[in-house]
């Protein structure tokens, strides 16, 4: 819905209030979205930036061949998915026990079934995702900074991210939940600026906002980031906590957009008006979670269907299956909270942070490289000399954030906190870099902006007032930064894709002992 067609209902002429003051400026800057209006060029680096992420991801998509790392679980529970409806045991002619929800395997058994049960099969999903998570990021930075430019720079960046790269060509979970929560703190986005455009129209015609609100309509894009969130957290657990993340900032950024149009009372205002909606957003998700367990439902065969039945209790139709239901979730918290067994590829949070212990997919020594001994590998790395760069781009992120209270900065700190702060507080728990993948688009982010603040701002919307000669610098020194960035993802190519390499150029790549 345009600003346009957005207007408060009008009361009659003989007790319509006094319009405020002239057009208010100083509202209007407030208010005003920094989206810029160059919408052929950005669609064109869109299209151009998301091409390239494509071409990288899918060339060679069938290789390694068979099922690597975690997809000897995902790609084949997808598979069985088709059969049975849920997840099977082919071992044990019966339902497997599994510790994730459904939806992202779903996601997996589609591409199955368009390209078959191979390797492209059950990778082009993974592939898909990532893809339009590079999309996403373009067109969220690109609202963020008022900048085309960083916006596909930072589309740029998630290309040539080695994890994320990795996560697109594998048949794993993560990348759904990574690209399923950048999409909907996307429509977060998208509905602040609806309503913000909504409250400005309004008043613009005359609304009193220190006694009225005005009535905005549906909030399609607050329902689309609730149905989102709520198939993230049908891909895997973690994804709550961005639920939780995303009701804190509706709630502060309804109390501030209610602050910056002069209400007299906007926390009260906020508390009473908009805790419906945060309910129903929050209610929504939850639904959206149930249903994507339809196929449980409707299968009298999936691992805990019949729980009250097997202790010798009474099952009635509908609440017995949500009671199963309860049970089985019940059982997964349980396993969750207990895995500690050690493994050779764990880590830990604050490993994370500096890239020090990947995760090796796939490892053979039995390949053909032309020489003597010879080595190939698909290693979930990030790119080092860009996760190098998150760390302190998220300082600076933050100094800029408490500096000028810029919610864009906020924003992106939110999107961090949640990817990784709570494993934080799992010190026991078993943990892989992975676990990472929701974090890095906002990480990303964070480079992007600090990129975005060297360079300097030429007009309205964008980071900092800027000379034309500061500019040119620091253009040079952010595009020198994504150039090395580039050559570095080019240099680790073949430990992403398992090409066959001599066992000395496989060592030159191991920078750090943590990596073997």
């Amino acid at each position: 819905m345009s600003a346009t067609a957005v207007r408060p209902e009008q009361p009659p002429a003989a007790w319509r209030p006094t319009p405020l003051p002239g057009p208010l400026p100083a509202v209007r800057a407030r208010f005003a979205a920094a989206v810029p209006d160059d919408r052929r060029r950005a669609l064109w680096v869109t299209l151009a930036v998301t091409g390239i992420a494509a071409v990288l991801r899918l060339i060679g998509l069938n290789h390694p061949k068979g099922l690597i790392f975690d997809e000897v679980y995902y790609a084949q529970d997808a598979h069985t998915m088709l059969s049975h409806g849920v997840e099977w045991d082919p071992g044990a002619t019966g339902s497997a026990y599994v510790a994730h929800p459904p939806f992202g395997k779903w996601l997996i058994s589609l591409g199955e079934i368009a390209f078959g049960y191979d390797e492209v099969g059950w990778r082009i999903a993974a592939a898909a995702a990532g893809i339009a998570g590079v999309a996403i990021l373009i067109r969220l930075m690109r609202r963020l900074t008022g900048s085309t430019l960083l916006g596909g720079t930072a589309g740029l960046l998630l290309a040539v991210e080695g994890s994320h790269f990795v996560l697109s060509r594998t048949s794993l979970l993560d990348i759904f939940i990574a690209t399923l929560i950048l999409a909907a703190f996307y429509c977060l986005v998208r509905d602040r600026d609806w309503r913000r455009a909504g409250w400005l129209a309004a008043i613009d015609g005359g609304l009193d906002a220190r006694r009225r609100r005005p009535r905005l309509g549906a909030p399609w894009w607050r329902i689309a980031s609730a149905v989102l969130l709520g198939l993230s957290m049908a891909t895997k657990w973690s994804a709550l906590w961005y639920i939780i993340a995303a009701i804190v900032l509706y709630v502060i950024w309804d109390w501030r957009l209610r602050a910056d149009a002069g209400a007299r009372k906007p926390f009260r205002d906020t508390v009473i008006y908009e805790f419906g909606q945060n309910l129903w957003f929050g209610l929504l998700a939850i639904g959206v979670y149930v249903l994507s367990w339809t196929g449980w439902f409707l299968n009298d065969t999936g691992s805990y269907r019949h729980w009250l039945l097997e202790q010798g209790r009474s099952e009635p139709p509908v609440l017995g299956a949500l009671v199963n239901w309860w049970e089985y979730h019940l059982s997964v918290l349980k396993f969750h909270e207990g895995l500690s067994s050690e493994h050779a590829y764990q880590s830990w949070p604050w490993q994370w942070l500096f890239d020090l212990r990947p995760v090796v997919f796939y490892w053979s020594s039995d390949v053909n490289c032309g020489a003597g001994d010879c080595a190939s590998e698909v290693l979930l790395l990030g790119t080092p000399l860009l996760w190098w760069a998150f760390v302190p781009a998220t300082l600076a992120l933050l100094v800029w954030a408490i500096a000028r209270r810029d919610w864009r900065a906020w924003f992106l700190l939110t999107g961090i906190g949640a990817g990784i702060i709570p494993w934080f507080f799992y010190p026991e728990r078993t943990m892989f870099f992975f676990y990472t993948a929701p974090a890095v688009p906002f990480f990303i982010g964070a480079v992007t902006w600090s990129l975005g603040l060297i360079i300097g701002r030429h007009r309205r919307g964008e980071l900092s007032l800027a000379s034309p000669e500061r500019r040119l610098t620091g253009a040079l020194i952010a595009g020198a930064f994504v150039a090395v960035v580039v050559l570095c993802f080019a240099y680790f190519w073949p430990i992403y894709t398992g090409e066959a390499l001599p066992r000395d150029e496989w060592q030159a790549r191991m920078w750090l002992d943590s990596w073997i």
